[in-house]
C-alpha cells in the first residue's frame, strides 16, 4: 500500500552556485561516497532526498548524510538508509521506497513512492 509519494526539481546552475558559494553544504548533505560526483549527479541526489521527505511527510527522524542513492546493478537508483534515519523510515511502517530520479535540459528531477509492508488484497482475489 502507498504511504505517501513525493516529487523535487532542482535547477542544476542554481544548485551549482549554492554549492560554490557554501562548500560545506556538501558535507552537510551528501554521504561521503556521493560527495564525490558532478553538480548535476548531486543536483538530482538533492531532488530525491527532498521528494523521500516529502514521501514521508517530513523530515522528523531524518539525517541527510544517512540517505545515499546508491545504483543496483542494473543501473536503477535506490535509497540506502542509515542509522536513525533507516529506523524512523522503518517506524513508519514503510517496507520499500521506489525512486527515479533524471537529470536534463539544466533541471534535475526525483519522483518517490513509499510503500508499507501490508498488501491489500481485493475481496474478490481473496476468495478465489
Amino acid at each position: 500500500m502507498i504511504v505517501g509519494i513525493g516529487v523535487d526539481l532542482v535547477d542544476i546552475a542554481r544548485f551549482e552556485r549554492t554549492l560554490e558559494r557554501t562548500p560545506r553544504l556538501v558535507e552537510r548533505l551528501f554521504a561521503p561516497a556521493e560527495r564525490v560526483l558532478p553538480a548535476r549527479s548531486l543536483a538530482a541526489r538533492y531532488a530525491a532526498k527532498e521528494a523521500l521527505i516529502k514521501a514521508l511527510g517530513g523530515s522528523d527522524g531524518l539525517h541527510w548524510t544517512e540517505i545515499e542513492i546508491t545504483s543496483e546493478p542494473s543501473g536503477r537508483p535506490w535509497f540506502t538508509l542509515a542509522g536513525s534515519t533507516a529506523e524512523a523510515v522503518a517506524a513508519k511502517g514503510i517496507a520499500t521506497v521506489h525512486l527515479s530520479m533524471s537529470h536534463d535540459g539544466g533541471f534535475a528531477t526525483a519522483y518517490v513512492v513509499a510503500d508499507s509492508e501490508a498488501l491489500v488484497v481485493p475481496p474478490a482475489e481473496a476468495d478465489a
